[in-house]
């Protein structure tokens, strides 16, 4: 994709050619990932992309990688597995108010099969397509199921939403129902019983996340501090938190709930909101005084958004529940090297 080889050209696919079962490296590039440039000055099929970036523009550059039993179950659905591999890699943006621009991607299969391929570039092409985002190059190799896309955006200067914005005083605020991917999740692990209705209502959420690129760029000028909601809701506040050197008040029972989730017992929906994780929903921080400027971005953005807490001077977290009582317990954000 564009490193390919040295050692050979890639041609499209006469329209004579038999549909095989198994395809080679540059077969399966040329046939479900070539695409004529749009913005790219240069796309796929040479040794590197070509992009220019608008004058006054900075850009924004985020990589993530999916990882087959570790992100996803073997035999996933690979329609599902296009869509989430570029949803994950937009949210990214969308937390930093960026306008998608390109993308790469780097792709290791056990095997080329055609059907197989022909789901996984229908769902991530269709995602690109909707966000105006173009597969500009990338990597193919045999292995281990992996996927591992690279995402470029274009924000003016000064207008990105950072980590290390926030400020005391700040209203704490989070898009959608956060929790709803780690309570199917837990239905499909057997954890606790889910009716197959409520399993079939979630699902989507868990495979085909909405990245929320509308409502990040419609933050700009709005909110100051603002992070994507990929490893639990809490575990990412604090790297906010971290980034600011301020603390702050979480009041658990206002973080917005499905209505799904609102039939689950307080502790499972707790653990399932505050420490979930893969909803890809903005949590982001704005002056108390921009509060109706947030409703407006966010109806802007046809994104539903709910206040949750307020920035504190003193580092630390400090969560409430709606009678206003501390809430003791403790919940673990997901960690690649520490979460089984």
């Amino acid at each position: 994709m564009p490193s390919q080889s040295r050692r050979a050209h890639v041609l499209p696919p006469s329209d004579n050619r038999k549909m095989s079962t198994d395809l080679g490296e540059f077969d399966l590039i040329a046939r479900y990932f070539t695409r004529p440039a749009a913005r790219a000055v240069l796309g796929v099929g040479d040794d590197c992309a070509l992009l220019d970036v608008p004058q006054g523009q900075q850009l924004a550059v985020s990589t993530d990688m999916l990882v087959e039993g570790r992100h996803f179950i073997p035999g996933a659905n690979p329609k599902d597995l296009g869509h989430k591999a570029l949803a994950v890699n937009l949210s990214d943006l969308a937390a930093m108010g960026a306008e998608p621009l390109a993308f790469t991607l780097a792709l290791a299969l056990p095997k080329a099969e055609a059907a197989w391929l022909e789901a996984f570039s229908a769902g991530l092409l269709a995602l690109a397509d909707a966000h105006g985002i173009e597969l500009v190059g990338g990597d193919t190799t045999k292995g281990p199921l992996n996927l591992c896309i690279t995402v470029m955006g274009l924000a003016p200067p000064r207008c990105a939403l950072r980590r290390d914005a926030a400020r005391e005083g700040d209203s704490v605020w989070v898009s959608g129902t956060p929790g709803d991917a780690r309570l199917v999740l837990g239905g499909i692990r057997g954890e606790w019983r889910l009716a197959a209705d409520d399993l079939d209502v979630l699902r989507e959420r868990l495979d085909r996340p909405l990245p929320r690129v509308a409502l990040g760029l419609a933050l700009r000028g709005v909110a100051r501090a603002a992070i994507d909601i990929s490893d639990g809701l809490l575990g990412d506040l604090a790297h906010v938190l971290h980034a600011s050197r301020v603390g702050a008040s979480i009041a658990v029972d206002d973080v917005p709930a499905s209505a799904v989730m609102r039939t689950q017992p307080v502790e499972r929906r707790r653990i399932c909101q505050l420490a979930g994780g893969d909803d890809y929903e903005l949590l982001f921080t704005a002056p108390a005084e921009r509060h109706e400027a947030v409703l407006a971005a966010a109806n802007a953005a046809h994104t539903p958004v709910a206040r949750i807490g307020q920035i504190t001077a003193a580092p630390g977290l400090v969560l409430r529940d709606a009678q206003g009582q501390a809430v003791a317990a403790h919940y673990a954000a997901f960690d690649h090297f520490r979460t089984p």
